[in-house]
């Protein structure tokens, strides 16, 4: 299971991270995605954390946004600043075995996905 918090309201230029938190005893082997879907458009890959610590970003928040993971608290992290309206979206967590493919954006693809958190970028 996983549950995302973290989402909310904020100024263009502003900052939010987002957590994903996961429970069970597998989340270290797993890649944790994060995918969006504003209002009205379709899902988009936002990153992935491999289960080493690789990292992978769509090209719209790269230098704006960094992924994290803790594996400690069994807990990944979506770190969102110089927010645009542009990323106003839903933001989802979802984990999935380890693959050489790390842009996944369908929920089919993945093994789990979380319940989702608002994020709204007023401009």
């Amino acid at each position: 299971q996983l549950v995302e918090s973290g989402g909310g309201l904020v100024q263009a230029g502003g900052s939010l991270r987002l957590s994903c938190a996961a429970s069970g005893r597998t989340f270290s082997s797993y890649d944790m995605g994060w995918v969006r879907q504003a209002p009205g458009k379709e899902r988009e890959f936002v990153g992935t954390i491999t289960w080493t610590a690789s990292t992978y970003l769509t090209d719209s928040v790269k230098g704006r946004f960094t992924i994290s993971r803790d594996n400690a608290k069994n807990t990944a992290y979506l770190q969102m600043n110089s927010l645009k309206p542009e990323d106003t979206a839903v933001y989802y967590c979802a984990g999935r075995r380890s693959s050489t493919y790390y842009f996944y954006s369908d929920r089919s693809d993945y093994d789990y996905w979380g319940q989702g958190t608002h994020v709204t970028v007023s401009s």
